[in-house]
């Protein structure tokens, strides 16, 4: 197929890390390729490769204003890193904490300054097409 699967991504945790890479990783597999964990590289006729992420949300200074790629390797992210992603142009925007840090991540995260972006405006402007919530459990 040609066209792409727009995605975006919030939360730019451990999850986000591993799907990037995973997706980068198998982005040249064959169809009868076996991958542990995926079941078919094609679907619907998409390939994993028709995957394009195009913007990430999150708070913590260190990820935000940064490109996709950089910000899934940032602390407090431990995944382990099996492939080098190169630069995706896809931003990390500033998401919103009107329901607070939970506890747990409260001592580890500061949160990005500055106010929260317009991510519906942001989503709609870039064509995304599916958006993936990886957001953490345990808001206040």
């Amino acid at each position: 197929m040609s066209k792409k699967i727009r995605v975006a991504i919030i939360g730019v945790g451990n999850c986000a890390s591993s799907l990037v890479q995973g997706v980068y990783y198998y982005k040249d597999a064959k169809e009868d390729d076996f991958i542990p964990g995926i079941m078919h590289p094609v679907l619907g006729g998409y390939h994993i490769s028709d995957i394009e992420f195009v913007a990430g949300v999150d708070i913590d200074e260190r990820k935000v204003g940064k490109d996709l790629s950089e910000a899934i390797f940032e602390y407090p992210n431990n995944t382990y890193k099996f492939v080098d992603v190169p630069k995706l142009n896809a931003k990390v925007y500033r998401g919103m904490t009107h329901d607070g840090i939970g506890k747990y991540l409260s001592g580890i995260i500061k949160k990005a300054p500055g106010p929260t972006e317009n991510i519906s405006k942001i989503f709609k402007d870039l064509g995304v097409d599916v958006v993936v919530n990886f957001l953490p459990v345990g808001s206040e």
